[in-house]
């Protein structure tokens, strides 16, 4: 990371680094690391999710999925846009606030409660599941690829609606990247056992010991997911460096195709 970081330093310019992978990869340990160790300013596309009202707003109007925080469309990419603005014009003497997201109660942190970077970061990382993914074409599109998909969006109104999201406002925050990884999965199905680990961990307990009705209910959860997330493991990312993972998250190998 710190020689990416090199690479696109100059003066007067804060590099912009993205780091992208699915639920359980490991790209917010590496973000919060990377950042402790190289005097970054470390964000999650998580933190800037719609507050549940706004989210009840787009569901009113658009689909009641989107009234499920995750996909594109359910962020709020304005404050990401000026958050990502203020850190990258920051002073030594400056203290920025960035936005945090209570996932307990689904819902935005107060701003007094937000975490605050002080002085004038070396770059910025931002992490995301879905950063740098590629919109599908309309024939991908029509048909359903799980249960969620098919009950809940048969008219795929909602996967449709995700989709301009990816092609317009979401692309042109990918293009402002001065770099983007991508942490890769062996498979989609590994991530469901990552994301249940991840349970495990915040319970105190072995993976195994999660209970069955939990996993199932995981299980639903990473279908919202899952259109992306397939469409990014067979190659739908724009990304300049592509890390691939085992089913333990160790790094196998590195393909850097020219940009990182």
């Amino acid at each position: 990371m710190d020689d990416l970081i090199r690479r696109h330093a100059r003066p007067g310019h804060i590099p912009l680094i993205a780091i992208a992978g699915a639920q359980g990869s490991g790209k917010s340990t590496l973000a919060a690391e990377a950042a402790t160790r190289l005097s970054c300013a470390a964000l999650s596309l998580d933190d800037v999710y719609l507050t549940r009202a706004g989210r009840a707003d787009l569901a009113a109007r658009l689909h009641p999925l989107f009234a499920v925080r995750g996909p594109p469309g359910t962020h709020d990419l304005d404050l990401l846009d000026q958050t990502l603005a203020r850190l990258r014009a920051a002073g030594p003497g400056d203290r920025t606030a960035i936005p945090a997201f209570d996932k307990l109660a689904d819902d935005r942190r107060a701003e007094a409660d937000w975490p605050v970077f002080a002085g004038r970061p070396r770059a910025v990382l931002l992490e995301g599941w879905c950063l740098g993914a590629t919109p599908q074409g309309p024939a991908e599109l029509s048909e359903s690829i799980n249960d969620l998909e098919r009950i809940d969006d048969p008219d795929a109104v909602w996967r449709r609606a995700i989709n301009h999201s990816l092609a317009t406002r979401y692309a042109r925050l990918f293009a402002t990247f001065d770099a983007l990884l991508f942490l890769k999965a062996p498979t989609f199905d590994r991530i469901l056992d990552w994301r249940v680990e991840q349970e495990a961990g915040l319970l105190g307990i072995r993976p195994a010991a999660v209970p069955g009705a939990r996993r199932t209910e995981l299980a639903r959860f990473i279908q919202a997911f899952e259109r992306i997330t397939r469409h990014m493991l067979a190659g739908g990312v724009t990304a300049d460096s592509v890390i691939e993972l085992d089913e333990d998250r160790a790094v196998l190998h590195i393909r850097d195709h020219g940009g990182a």
